[in-house]
């Protein structure tokens, strides 16, 4: 896989992801009702956020792309870890685990790809 098609599923799977956060924020998945958490609005705009910051190039991060992909891994790792402890098992929990894992390992790849070329 080349970095073009990574950065490519980076964005869908952050997209997946924050999409999913960004309605829990909102709607119980459970009952379908009005209920606000904003803990996971807060973690779906960090997705945003990350993706941002690594795909658009930002002049201020140039030269910290490593550190951007560490920061980017372990702000999925730890929201995992979050999910681990106190999340709800259901479809939607542990689909959102899996798309997370998949972005963790194309941040990886995207990580180690950049490395080779700067070679």
């Amino acid at each position: 896989m080349n970095r073009s098609t990574l950065r490519i599923a980076i964005a869908i799977l952050t997209l997946a992801t924050a999409l999913i956060h960004l309605y829990i924020a909102f709607i119980n998945f459970q009952t379908g009702a009005f209920e606000f958490q904003p803990m996971f609005l807060l973690n779906g705009l960090g997705y945003l956020g990350l993706m941002a910051a690594l795909l658009m190039k930002l002049p201020f991060l140039a030269g910290r792309e490593r550190l951007l992909h560490y920061a980017y891994m372990g702000y999925a790792a730890v929201t995992i870890l979050g999910w681990v402890a106190f999340g709800a098992r259901n479809i939607l929990g542990y689909s959102d685990k899996i798309v997370e894992i998949l972005l963790i390992l194309a941040l990886w790849q995207h990580l180690r790809l950049g490395e080779k070329a700067a070679e």
